[in-house]
């Protein structure tokens, strides 16, 4: 009796748990509490099997040829980039995945080396779940499946046509599986820096990877090829255009006029509208303003030309009225 009362505590404790916490739900995540679950069995296998076995494989295996692994493993999934870019009539990333794969192929030693991403051909990302996004099948609820980890309903079941798009599938088991183990340590082992930075920000694991997981297949299935967003007009609001003419007697190129507001023309235009035509290279006139037009000979003072010629002030004697001002004598010191 006392066992069966416990177990209908626990049973009834559960229940309020979860209604109390369905109301969190995610909308995309019903199946929440069993995607739970099977992440953390999913994190043990990888904390305490494969994330052992990825670091002894760094460990053991040089970089280059950890490099090479990937690349030839990446050569082959061109192939499933290629057919599922092809589903999704989008012809020039099937051109260019078929052409890395043969250009890696007998360039790159059976695609051990990498020499079609410096030639210039891209690497993309595909697959059959992305297709059928593509035309418009609805991703549905967040899965989690066993040792497969994050998906959803769409996704697991585009992981079904993936495997028959892998040539790794057509080889014999004996050569087949350990290629698949050997596929998924390195896979492994080129996300440790990754799994270092999870256990480090995420608050919450489980949110995390499903949110980061829906945020890069919505990128996934968007794509690279929309044109990007337009970058923003910073120009000046003033500004109205090469059309609009400058005001009469302004500088060129929008410079603000210094001229000397005294200055008169040749026409008799004064100031802004006068400097145009006033001194050459429209430099400022900084002529004496005391100086008038030249006067007929004969007139008194300010007629006659000073000895230094030129734009100089007049600084004649006004009670010289002859023909032409004589400099004055300097004074003798006395003596």
């Amino acid at each position: 009796m006392k066992l069966r009362n416990t177990a209908l505590a626990i049973t009834a404790a559960g229940l309020i748990s979860g209604c109390a916490t369905a109301p969190d739900r995610k909308p995309g995540d019903p199946f929440e509490p069993v995607n739970r679950v099977i992440f953390n069995f999913n994190d043990g296998v990888d904390r305490y099997i494969a994330v052992p076995v990825a670091k002894g494989y760094q460990k053991v295996t040089p970089q280059p040829l950890r490099t090479a692994v990937s690349n030839f493993f990446s050569n082959l999934g061109d192939l499933t980039n290629a057919a599922n870019a092809l589903l999704q009539l989008k012809i020039t990333d099937a051109t260019e995945d078929i052409m890395r794969f043969a250009f890696n192929s007998v360039f790159g030693i059976g695609g051990l080396l990498d020499w079609a991403t410096p030639a210039g051909l891209p690497k993309h990302h595909q697959d059959f779940g992305l297709t059928l996004g593509h035309w418009g099948i609805p991703s549905g609820p967040y899965l989690v499946l066993p040792l497969f980890g994050p998906s959803t309903v769409r996704d697991s079941m585009g992981l079904v046509v993936d495997v028959k798009f892998n040539p790794l599938n057509y080889v014999e088991p004996a050569t087949r599986n350990p290629l698949y183990v050997l596929q998924f340590v390195s896979t492994r082992s080129d996300l440790l820096g990754a799994t270092s930075l999870l256990e480090q920000a995420a608050l919450d694991k489980y949110s995390f990877v499903r949110d980061a997981y829906t945020q890069q297949r919505l990128a996934r299935l968007r794509g690279t090829s929309n044109a990007n967003p337009p970058l923003p007009n910073y120009d000046d609001h003033g500004d109205t255009g090469p059309a609009a003419a400058p005001a009469a007697g302004a500088p060129a190129g929008g410079l603000p006029n210094y001229s000397d507001p005294g200055n008169v023309g040749p026409n008799g235009a004064s100031g802004a509208g006068g400097a145009t035509q006033g001194a050459p290279g429209a430099l400022p006139n900084y002529n004496d303003p005391g100086e008038s037009a030249p006067a007929p000979d004969g007139a008194s003072g300010n007629g006659t030309n000073p000895p230094g010629g030129g734009d100089l002030p007049n600084y004649t004697d006004p009670g010289d009225t002859g023909g032409r001002a004589v400099p004055a004598e300097p004074a003798s010191a006395p003596q």
